[in-house]
């Protein structure tokens, strides 16, 4: 049974000096593939040299996190452009990016990041790995404007609105451990057909609830989201893990070792 981690950031700093451990855990629990995201240039640089390391497991998506663009120092979108083309042979992504409604202040510098983010996904025709706290209507609206063949919303919440229109365009939906204890989230796996969807932990985001209580995010957690899917789904465990290892491999064009 092969299972993937679509999203998680292991260049983030509650995670340094932690990688050894959470790739050991990963290949103890199963996990054949980690994607991990960037924020900026830094966290780039460091993804590639970790996809380098741990080849066949970590595959890199870069870009730069909306949460990122207020802190850009100067020319860092241009330099983060340049280093995501002159790696183009080993980005599976471009990602994480997107807009978030909390950060309004900013909003034209939001759109503007990300526009050239999508630009940038377009010129090296590679698949979107998307942030849309509070803005998943807008973004699902706006993307037909680009040719994007492959565009995957990270940690969908709501609107259900723009959950069909997601679905009815072809994009990819990830959930992770909340899947286990949110209702809403439940009811978006629900509505999400098994060969639209992915799984992720996000981390290093925190769960405060059973079975996590605190506990510093690991890749195994993986284990309870496939579950709690195979449950939502009454589908056995290994068919929905199976199933997601092939939206995987449709989705990154890796294939699964």
């Amino acid at each position: 049974m092969k299972l993937i981690d679509a999203h998680i950031h292991l260049s983030d700093t509650e995670y340094t000096g932690r990688v050894e451990g959470l790739i050991a855990d990963a290949k103890d629990a199963g996990i054949t593939a980690l994607v991990t995201n960037s924020m900026d240039l830094k966290t780039c640089q460091n993804d590639i040299q970790l996809a380098q390391k741990y080849p066949n497991l970590v595959y890199p998506a870069l870009g730069i996190h909306p949460w990122n663009v207020n802190v850009l120092k100067p020319n860092e979108l241009e330099e983060t452009i340049n280093f995501i083309q002159q790696n183009k042979n080993i980005v599976k992504a471009i990602g994480e990016i997107g807009l978030d409604y909390k950060y309004e202040t900013i909003w034209e510098k939001q759109t503007f990041v990300f526009d050239k983010m999508l630009r940038l996904a377009e010129t090296l025709n590679l698949p979107v790995i998307i942030h849309s706290r509070g803005t998943t209507d807008r973004i699902v609206d706006m993307l037909p404007s680009y040719r994007l063949k492959r565009v995957l919303l990270h940690w969908f919440s709501h609107p259900m609105s723009a959950l069909i229109k997601a679905i009815d365009k072809g994009y990819f939906i990830t959930e992770g451990p909340p899947v286990t204890y949110s209702n809403g989230i439940r009811e978006v796996v629900k509505n999400t057909p098994l060969t639209n969807l992915l799984t992720e932990t996000d981390g290093p985001v925190t769960y405060w609830k059973q079975p996590y209580n605190g506990q510093l995010t690991k890749p195994s957690y993986i284990r309870n989201v496939v579950a709690a899917v195979a449950e939502i789904k009454a589908k056995p465990i290994e068919e929905v893990a199976d199933q997601i290892a092939q939206n995987f491999e449709e989705f990154f064009k890796i294939q699964l070792t």
